[in-house]
């Protein structure tokens, strides 16, 4: 809370501004409403604008700064209505690293605060997967928040390792993980090398004790564009 506060205060300085964008899709009234004070605009407008594609805006980094703290505080509570997937994704292309140094930094506190408040809660209000997602795509870095994990040794941090197992080896995902709503970020080298090196000894999954398996993993972290999901299924049977 305290995170998302400075949050608020760091983008207070945003004032509202004529929004233009598709009448098409919003009309002159949805315009209007965004363009008037932040705490007038409804959930369903701001769900809506925080999806949408940049080419709908004619100003599409500063309408995004306008509706950050609409956007992050709900999101990090699990009520945000819009895909955390597609947060990041949007967040990225609204620049949010090259925005002034409070608000930007105001939102990598957010991000480390929420990942350290996701390690110590379990079950969280987001998933640690999405939750893993986001912060990975909006900063670019995916090794940085598994070290943080990798440091965090409480019941909450491993009953979510158990939760991100049961995701990434769904299908065998794990051998082409990417992340973002565009899958811009390849999270499988990294992942797989962090499973088996820093906390296989704090994940139990038989799959981890299958040697063929274990062998796929192997090369994904070796010569990850050599290794193929079907080859994975096929060898895993």
């Amino acid at each position: 809370m305290t995170a998302l506060d400075a949050l608020d205060r760091a983008f207070a300085s945003e004032e509202p501004f004529p929004v233009g964008g598709c009448t098409y899709c919003y009309g002159e009234e949805g315009l209007a409403e965004l363009s008037g004070p932040l705490h007038l605009i409804s959930d369903d407008m701001v769900s809506a604008a925080a999806g949408e594609v940049p080419s709908h805006w004619d100003d599409y980094p500063r309408l995004y700064r306008r509706l950050v703290p609409r956007i992050i505080r709900p999101l990090v509570a699990g009520r945000f209505h819009v895909s955390e997937q597609l947060i990041a994704t949007r967040l990225a292309e609204a620049g949010w690293s090259t925005w002034d140094a409070p608000m930007a930094d105001a939102l990598r506190n957010v991000w480390t605060t929420w990942w350290q408040a996701t390690l110590h809660t379990h079950p969280s209000p987001v998933s640690v997967s999405d939750t893993l997602s986001l912060i990975t795509v909006t900063t670019g870095r995916l090794r940085p928040w598994l070290d943080v994990w990798t440091a965090t040794r409480t019941p909450a941090a491993d009953a979510h390792l158990t939760d991100l197992l049961d995701d990434v080896l769904f299908e065998y995902q794990i051998s082409d993980l990417r992340l973002g709503f565009y899958d811009e970020y390849h999270a499988t080298p990294e992942l797989v090398e962090w499973l088996l090196t820093d906390v296989r000894d704090r994940v139990t999954d038989p799959r981890l004790d299958d040697p063929d398996f274990m062998h796929h993993l192997q090369q994904l972290i070796d010569a990850p564009a050599d290794v193929s999901t079907d080859a994975v299924h096929e060898d895993s049977r």
